[in-house]
């Protein structure tokens, strides 16, 4: 079973992207890894060579900055990556460069991509989600959060990004796949004020349309961390790769959930006991087809 990572990346330290703690936190498990790195004028590039493995291939790129809307251009480096992947692959295990897997899930995830290599049926592997938010001490957990997204694919022909790369799709339709008991770690937004005020303008520029400018929050604009719906304070480890950056953690901000609960619709606040208690997530958005648990 041959196993390659890949994924994309740009500006990793202008914008504060722990790349390197997320390739590592799963090169153990892979055979190869593509790296696309767009044109950077920070160094990330050389962050990507001080990896210093021989399985990482780096490719150059340069992105189209006409494709803002949406988006597209993250799905565009993403699949650029993709077709690099070597022909014998059997698997393709993606990561982004805020995301982690946890050396804990290794041979869980090892195992489900053995039992899984030759059932047809199941064309991808559905991870959980923790999304860190504010600081490494809470995640958010809400409808707000996306629960699932597929981040191990068959190499198949046909599969590519979908939309601004949170998941994937195989030519028009959804992937089937298999739910397994481990979790990606989240980091994007578990980063100090002044880091996520500078986030939201980063991204502003990549979801809009031409007029992106327009659409830029003024200067004196502060990111509200009381938009979380609900955070749940984390008391488990966090991936190995990771540990010297939340050492090095320079804020402290603190959280009162109950205050930003109440900040819940009513709404919300019914759909969320739904799920509490039943697990169901009333209308929830599904970018796969889950045909085994």
């Amino acid at each position: 079973m041959k196993v390659s990572g890949f994924t994309f990346i740009r500006n990793a330290v202008r914008n504060d992207y722990p790349i390197v703690e997320a390739i590592t936190s799963i090169l153990p498990l892979c055979d190869e890894f593509i790296v696309v790195v767009g044109n950077s004028d920070d160094g990330t590039r050389g962050l990507i060579e001080g990896i210093n493995s021989p399985i990482i291939k780096i490719i150059d790129s340069v992105w189209d900055e006409s494709l803002r809307e949406g988006g597209k251009v993250f799905a565009v480096e993403t699949d650029k990556a993709f077709a690099a992947i070597s022909p014998d692959a059997d698997w393709c295990f993606y990561i982004q460069g805020d995301e982690m897997v946890h050396e804990k899930y290794h041979p869980l995830i090892k195992k489900e991509m053995q039992e899984a290599l030759n059932k047809p049926n199941i064309e991808g592997l559905l991870f959980k989600y923790l999304h860190f938010y504010g600081s490494y001490d809470y995640y958010g957990h809400s409808r707000r959060w996306y629960r699932r997204e597929i981040r191990l694919v068959k190499n198949i022909k046909g599969i590519h990004s979908y939309r601004d790369a949170q998941g994937f799709r195989l030519d028009d339709r959804k992937i089937k796949v298999k739910l397994i008991d481990a979790y990606v770690y989240h980091y994007g937004w578990a980063k100090p004020p002044k880091g996520l005020t500078n986030k939201v303008r980063n991204f502003n520029q990549f979801y809009h349309g031409p007029n992106w400018e327009e659409q830029q929050p003024p200067e004196t604009y502060e990111f509200d961390y009381g938009n979380a719906d609900r955070l749940i304070r984390f008391t488990d480890t966090h991936p190995q790769p990771m540990q010297k950056r939340i050492a090095a953690t320079n804020w402290n901000i603190e959280f009162d959930p109950q205050k930003i609960k109440k900040n819940m619709s009513f709404r919300r606040k019914l759909l969320q006991k739904v799920e509490d208690l039943t697990g169901w997530r009333v209308s929830e958005y599904k970018n796969y087809k889950i045909v085994e648990r």
